[in-house]
């Protein structure tokens, strides 16, 4: 199974919010299998959400590391991600990933998904669907524009 860091996120306890990060919970949903999304926002208003391919590069061989399809929200101006209460910040200074985990450092590749499924680079990709994403993913494979992206 995955290590505890990838856990679902609850909102019972304590959240692994960033050190010293003040943030306003949005909503949180609670689904069939116990998981929780909670939305971590500063300006709940601007906050775009997007259906994406999450994968953690660091500390696996190329395009081997766990991935998922689920819901990321991005600030205002795309440089920050939230997933799974991780804050993730954009950075074109590394060799195959394109944000990093600002609390600890790890790489992470985060693009939309594909309709063909081949998500990521050069490896074998087998996402984790969250329970919240399972909908709309169905729905992107099977011909509908995703949620936000509907005119291109």
């Amino acid at each position: 199974m995955w290590p505890e860091r990838f856990l679902p996120v609850t909102n019972q306890g304590r959240q692994p919010w960033p050190k010293g990060g003040n943030v306003k919970l949005r909503s949180s949903v609670q689904t069939q299998n116990g998981w929780s999304r909670v939305r971590s926002v500063q300006d709940p208003e601007h906050m775009p959400q997007r259906l994406m391919f999450v994968q953690l590069k660091t500390g696996y061989d190329t395009d081997r590391g766990p991935s998922w399809i689920g819901w990321v929200d991005f600030s205002k101006t795309w440089s920050t991600a939230y997933f799974r209460g991780r804050t993730l910040r954009r950075s074109g200074k590394m060799f195959d990933a394109n944000f990093h985990d600002v609390q600890t450092n790890e790489e992470f590749w985060v693009s939309g998904p594909k309709r063909d499924r081949t998500d990521s680079h050069y490896g074998p990709s087998n996402p984790e669907i969250e329970p919240d994403a399972v909908e709309t993913y169905s729905a992107f494979l099977a011909g509908a524009p995703l949620p936000g992206r509907e005119n291109g």
